[in-house]
């Protein structure tokens, strides 16, 4: 909402409104639906290329299973397991980094000797942003076989753990909305609202709702990226690996700065607020005064200057008043801001905008595209529940809300489109990637409320109207329902004897209480523009919720730079190494001093020319010179090949080539013959992509 606009027609204005809780609560309705067809979330990072590759049959057992990915993960020592036939462990559990520039790959060793047959590959890690990943492939050594050892089905992430911890973060983002705009409101543009109980209940609400999501997601760390299981929220060791991490350190990072937050709060519903109040009542203090002495001419004579002394040192200290409140508004609305740029932070700094392109813009910038969101959407909901709660909040502080509204909608506008650009990287993004389609229905959520603000600036320009001629306005009286003015006759004729019955002075002050509530009612109802902007507020509000959930969707929700990149990169195959092509082979020709390793090194590993090395190692790791050495380049995709190679003997146990040709691009198989004696020879395989 913005500055006042041209008032409607009631009646048609009224119309308007009268359908707009219903909108909002079909747009619930889709919410549901979207929360019931949504998958498991998908995260930054993907796997991109193994060796052995899914589905692979190698001539012998790998040293080594290896694992490459688009994006930095994070893993640990029980990340990668290598299941033989039989369902047991055959890997010695012991991660390998071998992340080299722009390269993310890890591996793990596996026990030697093992026997031909069908083995699976489960792997599970943590993204750059945060959110987890895992998988699982087979290959065979030999031969394929039956396995006993079965996919998993379950995603990480997932389940009942996942669910509980989808609803924390939505309870997190909600809680700091909440917090942020309900403070936001208060000190920018009704700042006698702090005050107000139904106010500072708001603001509570949204910190207590915002530190117990992050403590749920805190214990909930463990299993929703590993087993899935409930029990495992209480393994201590596990917390204090989670600690250990970007996220962990995100979590506790602002439950430190929710400390700060609370005294924030203390301070402005405590020592600000009753300075508000104080300097309200002076103001109406000062305004019946002069009242009082226009109507009585002859008191304000006699009391001469003595009076005109009084009103100066009154005035003097309504000034000191006055600045004392304001140098505690600016300092609280400067620490204020701190504060909820700091916890959103927590945010930035671990999740969507902490990876990809040019991270040092997008995480201040994703700040201040939660700050905004906060500011708009938390102020509604404040407005709304002080248009509700307190019937004579005035028409300035709506306005003041529009005009920071509209600012906000900028801020958001701005932050946004670079945000998209960013994540999407294409116009094609949009619409094919669940990122693109979710950021559509989230733009489209943001016209609506927009379109609804509209009519609710309209129906702000209605308030002033109807408080200068109509029967609600400033010292008319209020018609009373004969029921209450009964129960009011009643309390002035046993008021008397009220102190001595305890039951009938419970009874006056119900009386009481429920004639003060029908007079604020009936103010309330009385103004026609009042009803109609709580409807439209009430409208933009639920509106906003589903716009909170798309969005707490969306940050979950794999980019569409990241998924159209992860498309691309399966359609080519696996991920073509940018550096020289490096592969160790075991072998066993079964004659005496048969077993040993071949290594061999293709420099630049691209289609061209090649430069080849390759060295042979015994048991012992010494070099081990062979009698005969023979290599073969064969491209099945294309039946190309055998291409031999005859590499020269250079040293002992190392031999070279220079100008190996490789006409064409793909998944290339090297065949490495070894010779150890006259009648014991092998050859050993695997395949290397070549770009």
């Amino acid at each position: 909402m913005t500055a006042t606009a041209p008032a409607p027609s009631p009646a048609r204005a009224a119309r308007a409104t009268a359908y707009l809780p219903r909108l909002a609560l079909v747009l619930a309705a889709l919410l549901a639906s979207l929360f019931t067809a949504a998958s498991p979330a998908t995260a930054h990072a993907a796997l991109t290329a193994s060796d052995p590759k899914d589905g692979a049959v190698v001539a012998t057992a790998p040293a080594q299973v290896t694992l490459s990915f688009s994006e930095q993960v994070a893993m640990g020592d029980d990340s990668i397991r290598v299941m033989d036939p039989q369902g047991k462990r055959v890997d010695t559990g012991e991660l390998r980094d071998m992340c080299s520039g722009s390269t993310v790959r890890y591996g793990t060793a596996l026990h030697t000797g093992l026997p031909n047959g069908t083995y699976t590959v489960a792997w599970q890690a943590v993204s750059a942003d945060s959110h987890p990943v895992s998988g699982a492939f087979t290959f065979s050594v030999g031969a394929p076989s039956a396995t006993s050892v079965s996919l998993p089905d379950r995603q990480v992430g997932g389940g009942p753990v996942g669910v509980v911890y989808d609803i924390a973060r939505y309870a997190a983002y909600a809680g700091f909305t909440v917090l942020v705009g309900g403070a936001a409101f208060i000190l920018l543009c009704w700042r006698r609202g702090s005050a107000e109980r139904p106010l500072q209940k708001l603001v509570v609400r949204g910190w207590v709702t915002l530190t117990a999501a992050t403590l749920a997601m805190l214990v909930l760390r463990t299993p929703y990226t590993g087993s899935g299981k409930f029990a495992d929220a209480f393994d201590l060791d596990g917390l204090q690996a989670v600690l250990e991490t970007k996220t962990g350190a995100s979590f506790v990072s602002r439950l430190l700065l929710l400390g700060a937050a609370a005294l924030f709060i203390a301070v402005l519903f405590g020592a600000y607020a009753r300075r508000q109040k104080v300097a309200a009542e002076t103001g109406s203090e000062g305004t019946d005064r002069t009242r009082s002495a226009s109507t009585e001419a002859e008191a304000e004579a006699e009391a001469g200057a003595g009076a005109g002394a009084d009103e100066a040192t009154d005035a003097e200290a309504a000034d000191e008043a006055k600045k004392e409140t304001s140098d505690l508004a600016f300092g609280l609305a400067i620490g204020g801001t701190v504060v909820a740029g700091g916890i959103a932070a927590t945010w930035a700094l671990a999740e969507h905008a902490s990876t990809g392109i040019q991270p040092g813009i997008a995480m201040p910038v994703d700040i201040l595209h939660l700050l905004a969101v906060a500011t708009w959407l938390g102020g509604l909901v404040a407005l709304l529940v002080a248009l509700h709660k307190v019937p004579d909040i005035e028409r300035e502080a709506v306005q003041r809300f529009s005009k920071v509204a509209f600012i906000s909608v900028l801020v958001l506008a701005v932050t946004g489109v670079y945000q998209s650009w960013r994540q999407l990287g294409s116009w094609s993004a949009l619409t094919d990637t669940s990122y693109g389609r979710l950021l559509i229905i989230k733009v489209s959520l943001v016209a609506v409320l927009v379109a609804i603000a509209y009519l609710s600036r309209k129906w702000t320009g209605r308030l002033g109207e109807v408080r200068s001629t109509g029967g609600a306005e400033a010292g008319a009286p209020v018609e009373e329902p004969a029921e209450v003015l009964a129960g009011a006759d009643v309390s002035r004729e046993t008021s008397s004897g009220s102190d001595a019955d305890p039951r009938r002075a419970a009874q006056l002050a119900r009386q009481r209480a429920a004639r003060e509530k029908a007079r604020d009612k009936q103010v309330r109802d009385a103004d026609p523009g009042r009803a109609g902007l709580r409807r439209s507020v009430l409208a933009e509000a639920g509106v906003a919720v589903v716009l909170l959930a798309v969005t707490t969707v969306l940050t979950s929700t794999e980019p569409g730079r990241a998924a159209q990149l992860e498309t691309n990169r399966s359609a080519a195959g696996p991920a073509v190494p940018n550096r020289a092509v490096k592969i160790t082979l075991p072998f066993d020709t079964g004659g005496q001093n048969g077993k040993g390793t071949v290594r061999l090194e293709l420099d630049p590993g691209r289609v061209g020319a090649n430069t080849l090395h390759l060295w042979a190692d015994g048991e012992d790791g010494k070099p081990l010179d062979l009698p005969e050495i023979k290599i073969a380049f064969t491209l099945p995709a294309k039946e190309i090949g055998p291409l031999p190679v005859a590499p020269d003997r250079d040293a002992p146990g190392h031999w070279s080539a220079s100008g190996v040709q490789l006409p064409l691009a793909g998944e290339w198989r090297i065949d490495v013959t070894v010779r150890t004696s006259d009648i014991d020879q092998t050859t050993v395989q695997k395949n290397v992509k070549i770009g």
